[in-house]
């Protein structure tokens, strides 16, 4: 049976070369309003979207996040959009509540013809002073926990094709 949802999930890949042009304000509420009707445990919609364009501040997050990572290369790949979703530590859900806020995301980008890379390592940056700092410049609360981020933009070039799934990968008992 084929959807236009199942067509969608089929198609998305991770993009890692992107254009400098910076996605339109509606695309980008397209993709942020996904992620904010993405379920969450409860109903208790915890997790906070931030996405972040400012040059000043994607460097500052891009450096610490290449620290932590051990490299000197750019791990959000040059997207002109990095997109942060942070939920409150004390929530049992808060991982998997973000996870789902992050595949929304990732689908509807896929789905306006933008480009997303899930990027990790955020879990870690909220540790780090000058993070702390940004986060409060954002008006988030104090107690969140970093659950991953997106690199988000216009794709340059194709990207890989998929790989097969394999054969054994869902089983249905009856």
């Amino acid at each position: 049976m084929e959807n236009e949802v199942l067509k969608a999930i089929k198609e998305r890949r991770s993009i890692r070369r992107f254009k400098k042009e910076q996605v339109s304000d509606a695309e980008l509420n397209t993709v942020l309003e996904a992620g904010t009707w993405a379920p969450t445990g409860m109903g208790t919609q915890d997790p906070f979207i931030v996405a972040v364009q400012d040059e000043r501040q994607k460097a500052i997050l891009s450096g610490i996040n290449a620290e932590i990572m051990g490299a000197k290369s750019d791990p959000f790949y040059g997207a002109p959009t990095q997109v942060y979703v942070f939920a409150p530590a004390g929530n049992p859900n808060n991982v998997k509540d973000g996870s789902l806020v992050l595949g929304s995301m990732m689908l509807a980008a896929h789905s306006i013809g933008l480009g997303s890379c899930w990027i990790n390592r955020v879990d870690k940056m909220v540790d780090y002073d000058e993070v702390k700092e940004l986060m409060k410049s954002w008006h988030l609360p104090e107690g969140l926990m970093g659950v991953g981020s997106l690199a988000l933009g216009y794709p340059d070039g194709e990207p890989h094709a998929a790989k097969p799934r394999k054969d054994d990968y869902a089983r249905v008992i009856k």
